[in-house]
């Protein structure tokens, strides 16, 4: 079956403590946002009962650095899943200034499927492919 995957967003406001000494956004807090981004979309997605069964593990991130970004830069976060194998699934981030459009980060991080129960990866569902699916 055929699926669109689901666009989900988040906006944010660079802070002081998201610098480095260089005082642009730090590479570490790059990483944060897109597991916050990630976090997010399954907690606003999918069922009570869907979190209480499973839970997903980051195995990889591949990320590219494209721009920086400095304090108060208003910041656009999008992310949306990719291609499934049995038991993972690539999600795609892009974070981007708000202002301009400009891509800041691009990042493909890959996500194993664990159950609660047992802690060993598990199948994806038809049903749990649709949480993050139109």
């Amino acid at each position: 079956m055929s699926y669109t995957p689901e666009i989900f967003e988040q906006q944010l406001k660079v802070s002081e403590s998201d610098l480095d000494d260089l005082q642009h956004v730090n590479n570490v807090q790059y990483v944060q946002w897109i597991q916050d981004i990630a976090k997010s979309h399954w907690e606003s997605r999918a069922s009570s009962e869907i979190k209480e069964r499973y839970f997903w593990v980051v195995i990889r991130h591949e990320i590219d650095y494209k721009r920086q970004a400095f304090l108060n830069d208003n910041l656009l976060l999008k992310t949306f899943i990719g291609e499934q194998t049995h038991v993972t699934s690539k999600r795609h981030v892009h974070i981007l200034n708000k202002e301009n459009g400009d891509i800041l980060v691009e990042a493909k991080s890959t996500w194993c499927l664990m159950d609660y129960s047992t802690k060993k990866p598990v199948k994806i569902s038809e049903e749990l492919l649709r949480v993050f699916c139109k």
